[in-house]
């Protein structure tokens, strides 16, 4: 019984002991994992503004469309692509497609290549791929085309029927 009694205040004296030897290292520690979360913070509301931001300009690239102010519509639309934003940025294109608003054909596949190397799903990225090979179609480059559309096929994406349907 004595012994278990002795083995308490030499552990509890090991450890006021550590702490006071180690005093500095503790506080540093401290700090550093303090100012890692405050970063982190910043660093997260940093990215929040930046999704506002360009969320609000898209919105306002469909305003100006609406107003038929389609060169500065098409404008923010680019800058919208070019700022890397998944979400919007695919929008974007979208929206380029469908009311033509660039007819530069290398333009659009640079557009299309920039969103290719985003880091989608892989469902997302076949539907890109996917729309990329109905563009190139309706822009009488057929046989890369039907590269895309046989590369989904292969890759058993889940736009393979369509795809075969389309190749037909």
């Amino acid at each position: 019984m004595d012994q278990s009694l002795d083995k308490k205040p030499v552990l509890k004296d090991q450890i006021i002991s550590f702490l006071k030897n180690n005093k500095f290292k503790i506080y540093l520690l401290i700090g550093i994992i303090f100012i890692f979360f405050i970063l982190m913070i910043v660093f997260n509301e940093k990215s929040k503004r930046k999704n506002i931001l360009i969320s609000e300009k898209y919105i306002e690239a469909g305003l100006l469309l609406s107003n038929d102010k389609i060169n500065e519509a098409k404008n923010i639309y680019e800058n919208v692509i070019l700022s890397n934003n998944k979400f919007y940025s695919l929008l974007s294109l979208n929206t380029i497609l469908e009311k033509n608003l660039i007819e530069d054909n290398k333009k659009i596949l640079e557009y299309f290549t920039q969103l290719e190397k985003k880091n989608y799903s892989r469902d997302l990225k076949d539907l890109i791929l996917f729309k990329k090979a109905l563009y190139l179609m309706r822009n009488n480059n057929s046989e890369s085309a039907k590269k895309i559309l046989e590369n989904l096929i292969k890759e058993d994406s889940n736009l393979k029927l369509s795809a075969q349907e389309i190749i037909k």
